[in-house]
């Protein structure tokens, strides 16, 4: 169908028609028009970015061949070729509107694939999480339940450490949780009584809300002194609805498929069917919580977390809109324009600032932040918005972005909501960047490398220096172990010690168990200690993570560092390709679920790109390395009747293909993403099923 000289397909043109538009004020003619100019004034734009960052590349691989590493030499030569930019002179982001829990609550931050509605309305609703259910059913708790029911000893333990997180917290005045015996508690800081439903309290800490739930009628409740059921703690304060890295969208039907979860969750009408337990349940977002406070008022707090839409980058396109010479629109203009449009059906249901959060990830440098801020200001235009309703997230994830980090957020300086580092994509950006300067250390010794640390403290130090305190999100990356909730509770710690005051997590079970690390934390105040510290030296950041000169790998240790790649990359691909499955919890070489998505894929593509370059590996040890791990995801995947085998059909799979382009082809693709692989391969896969 063809809509003010855009060739836009039936299905995506009907849902906007039928769905989007009505009841925004917009009709079909005028939002179609509006979208085809801002195609033609920012699609030409968008494709001078991207050959800009091929410009960089091709003379960043040049100077590599043929210069020695010097730091001094480096970095002049990245000023010179307009790599590094001027930095700003010092400002404050200034967004107006800005909801309390991305600028003045610390708290979990949920990713959740947009294309899976019943994991959409998990993640939404996990506001508010049972510490209860997440101790006594992970491994937070040592050992496992006793099969048979309730086990009551492992129950005393969780309940027992459910209490000492109260002394922690709020402690009363008096006495230990574990000896309350019910009433109004007399707690040490009366201020932290908030209010209550019914025998249930309202107890805040930190700015996070703790429910003491009271019910002498539950089994658990009638066996506790105080009648204590539950303790319930508010989790994910926000939420990452993605459209980018967690899933596998790649055409039209796959486009109006996320766009219509989005649409019911501004909407609030969204649902989900499912079979568990021998029955159908439905689940649906969860209403706002009541509560009388401590002054007698009524009050209401949100029920459900407060939703971001993560739209892609700037590279892909998609066939849903083809512009006026037949080229696929730039998928992430189509983005900006549709979660846009779907977020005027909010009416408050999510953001009470009416406010719209958009993550915008791998954007290189303040150019394209800049970009993104004018496409924005384009959007709001056609929707009728008022200036910079639109917030932007910055993923902090693409080397040039976080060499110049000032400057990208001084050029979205007025919307700004959020800078996340993002480990996993910054450091497959890191290996591309630098292919030609050698061979890279292994992965497992990445985080402990300098550019590591430096990446660390820059993103807070830098954030902080701008303003960011009090206003946004200063975010740290994801908890991939979602079944090592020990681990977990031991380690992500040291995010919101960092001063972030936000931090990825797999699922709500474990938003609920690091949602305690910000009880532990008064992250604001860690943030006014750090903005004292100097920024770290940029020369730091731009160490490239080369193995030293000299270091020759033994064939065990090559073989053991292909497999684990090939493994990774195989036990993705094979989901994405054959089942149209973007994130999910992948068994790595040793059967541990790991929550895999595209970054994690560049990691392993590029560092094999990068050793089968160098000679670290031949390509003869990079096929046998993909032909034994075929046989390892085959098996690990035996359970699953979707599943086509990889092992023996090397030549007839379309995911073995595209797992090996991934790395042989790797060197070529822009700025080592994926995702136009992916895409191919997966577009194949969608054909030959159809016929």
């Amino acid at each position: 169908m063809t809509h003010a000289g855009l060739h836009v397909a039936p299905e995506l043109a009907a849902f906007v028609a039928d769905r989007a538009l009505p009841g925004t004020g917009l009709d079909a003619a005028t939002f179609w028009s509006g979208a085809a100019a801002i195609f033609a004034r920012f699609a030409p734009e968008n494709r001078a970015l991207l050959a800009e960052r091929e410009r960089l590349q091709s003379a960043i691989d040049d100077w590599h061949r043929t210069h020695a590493f010097d730091p001094a030499a480096y970095r002049a030569f990245l000023t010179d070729i307009g790599y590094l930019a001027d930095a700003p002179a010092p400002f404050a982001i200034d967004p107006a509107n800005v909801d309390a829990e991305i600028a003045t609550m610390a708290g979990p931050q949920l990713v959740v694939p947009i294309l899976n509605a019943r994991f959409l309305l998990n993640a939404a609703n996990a506001r508010w999480g049972s510490l209860y259910d997440a101790l006594y059913g992970t491994d937070a708790i040592p050992g496992t339940p006793a099969p048979g029911g309730y086990d009551a000893a492992r129950g005393a333990r969780v309940i027992a450490r459910a209490k000492a997180f109260l002394d922690d917290a709020v402690p009363l005045a008096d006495g230990r949780w574990a000896n309350w015996t019910g009433g109004v508690p007399a707690l040490a800081d009366p201020t932290q009584f908030v209010g209550r439903s019914g025998d249930t309290l309202l107890l805040r800490h930190h700015g996070l809300h703790i429910e003491i739930v009271v019910d002498r009628a539950h089994p658990i409740g009638r066996d506790d002194p105080a009648g204590i059921a539950d303790v319930v703690l508010e989790s994910a304060l926000t939420t990452i609805c993605d459209l980018e890295d967690s899933i596998a969208a790649v055409d039209a039907a796959d486009k109006v498929a996320a766009y219509a979860n989005w649409l019911g969750l501004m909407q609030g009408d969204l649902v989900a069917s499912f079979a568990k337990g021998g029955r159908t349940v439905t689940r649906a977002l969860e209403p706002d919580r009541t509560y009388t406070a401590a002054d007698g008022r009524a009050m209401t707090l949100p029920g459900r977390s407060l939703l971001f839409v993560r739209n892609v980058g700037h590279l892909m396109t998609n066939p849903a809109v083809r512009l006026f010479d037949g080229s696929e629109a730039p998928e992430g203009i189509l983005d900006a324009i549709m979660t846009s449009l779907i977020a005027l059906h909010d009416k408050g249901r999510n953001s009470r600032t009416g406010s719209i959060y958009i993550v915008k990830p791998k954007m290189h440098g303040p150019a394209e932040a800049a970009f993104t801020d004018r496409l924005f200001d384009a959007v709001e235009d056609l929707l009728r918005l008022p200036r910079h309703t639109i917030k932007v997230g910055l993923m902090d994830e693409e080397r040039r972005t976080s060499a110049n980090l000032a400057a990208c957020v001084h050029a979205v300086r007025h919307r700004l909501v959020f800078v996340n580092t993002g480990f996993l994509d910054r450091t497959g950006d890191e290996m591309h960047t630098s292919m030609q300067a050698g061979a890279m250390i292994p992965k497992g010794e990445m985080k402990a490398s300098r550019w590591i640390a430096a990446y660390e403290d820059r993103n807070v130090q830098i954030a902080l220096a701008c303003g960011l305190s009090g206003k946004a999100q200063i975010g740290k990356g994801m908890w991939a172990a979602p079944d090592r909730m020990a681990d977990m509770l031991d380690q992500k710690i040291a995010h919101p010690r960092t001063g972030a005051n936000t931090a990825w997590v797999p699922s709500p079970t474990a938003a609920t168990l690091h949602a305690t690390h910000y009880h532990a934390v008064d992250v604001f105040a860690r943030q006014r200690e750090r903005a004292r510290e100097a920024v770290a030296p940029l020369g730091d950041l731009l160490t490239v993570p080369v193995a030293a000169p000299g270091r020759n790998r033994t064939a065990d240790e090559v073989r053991a560092e292909l497999d684990n790649n090939a493994q990774g990359i195989l036990g993705y691909v094979v989901r994405w390709v054959d089942q149209g499955i973007g994130c999910s919890k992948v068994p790595d070489i040793h059967d541990v679920g790991l929550m895999e998505d595209r970054a994690t894929l560049r990691i392993s593509s590029q560092h094999m790109a990068n050793w089968l370059l160098h000679g670290v590996a031949t390509a003869a040890d990079v096929d046998a390395a993909f032909a034994r791990m075929a046989a390892t995801v085959d098996a690990q995947n035996a359970g699953d009747p979707d599943y086509r085998p990889m092992h023996g059909h090397e030549d007839a799979s379309l995911a073995y293909q595209a797992a090996r382009a991934l790395v042989f082809e790797g060197r070529a693709q822009p700025s080592g993403y994926t995702e136009p692989l992916l895409h191919r391969f997966r577009a194949m896969r969608k054909a030959a099923d159809a016929q």
